[in-house]
């Protein structure tokens, strides 16, 4: 009786591990319709990068106002169920500091060819980042890869694999391995790892983690973890959960200007 109960159990727990499996990825990256999203700003130029995955599009803000010389840019990627769509008024406050903002799509999301997976999203982010240090109007010393959520993934990834000089990453992940056990799932099911967690480990500059303190997607541990990976880190717990984080712009712009990556106006701050 007992090894009978056994085997039964050892098929359920087989065809669960099976389903996420094969269907992981759908639960990952779950890219959400274009129907309803807002239009494109008429400020916000397309961009589109050629990879192996076909052309993925991106959309460059350039700062607000009149500023001197090349400007810093923020290179922003969103979350799982989000599209550059609904990112582009988010970001007005840093543009109005004299900041460029480049939203990158992910492969298969929006108008973007090709399917995610960790690595098309890596390859979208580092076509992103070469193509934006050959713009003479952004600052190349000055591309700070900004990720959410599933994209502190990709923005981590770049900041281990490219000079960058700053990283911020906000209610990130450690890894899909370590959310995945959540959900049962062994890791040696995951076909995607984004090891958040060692590519903050490998980048040597300052970070900003910035997490809600009642996230309930993604817990605050893991913000303290990626945030302890680094000795040049700096945590700061919001006061929200998930998805309804206001902007933290406040200490955003704490960390760029401790970090001297916030241009000044001329005759002005």
């Amino acid at each position: 009786m007992l090894g009978a109960v056994f085997g039964v159990l050892s098929l359920v727990v087989a065809a669960y591990w099976a389903l996420l499996y094969f269907g992981q990825r759908a639960l990952l990256f779950p890219a959400p319709s274009l129907v309803g999203a807002p239009a494109r700003p008429p400020d916000a130029e397309p961009v589109w990068l050629e990879t192996s995955s076909g052309r993925i599009e991106a959309w460059l803000l350039p700062p607000a106002g009149s500023w001197p010389g090349p400007a810093p840019l923020l290179l922003f990627t969103h979350g799982n169920g989000e599209l550059i769509d609904y990112w582009p008024s988010a970001f007005d406050e840093p543009r109005g500091w004299g900041l460029g903002v480049l939203l990158l799509e992910y492969p298969g999301y929006g108008r973007s060819e090709g399917r995610p997976s960790q690595r098309s999203i890596t390859e979208a982010i580092l076509a992103a980042d070469a193509w934006a240090r050959q713009q003479p109007r952004i600052d190349a010393s000055r591309i700070i890869p900004y990720g959410r959520s599933l994209g502190g993934s990709a923005a981590a990834i770049l900041a281990a694999e490219r000079p960058a000089p700053a990283l911020i990453l906000e209610s990130a992940f450690t890894s899909a391995r370590a959310f995945a056990r959540q959900f049962g799932a062994p890791g040696f099911l995951v076909r995607d790892p984004l090891d958040t967690l060692a590519a903050v480990g490998r980048f040597q500059g300052p970070v900003l983690v910035l997490h809600g303190d009642h996230d309930e997607i993604v817990p605050l541990d893991h913000g303290r973890t990626l945030a302890a990976a680094s000795t040049r880190a700096t945590f700061r717990p919001l006061p929200c959960g998930h998805n309804d984080c206001p902007r933290p712009w406040a200490e955003v712009r704490r960390f760029l200007d401790v970090h001297g990556l916030r241009p000044a106006r001329v005759g002005g701050t």
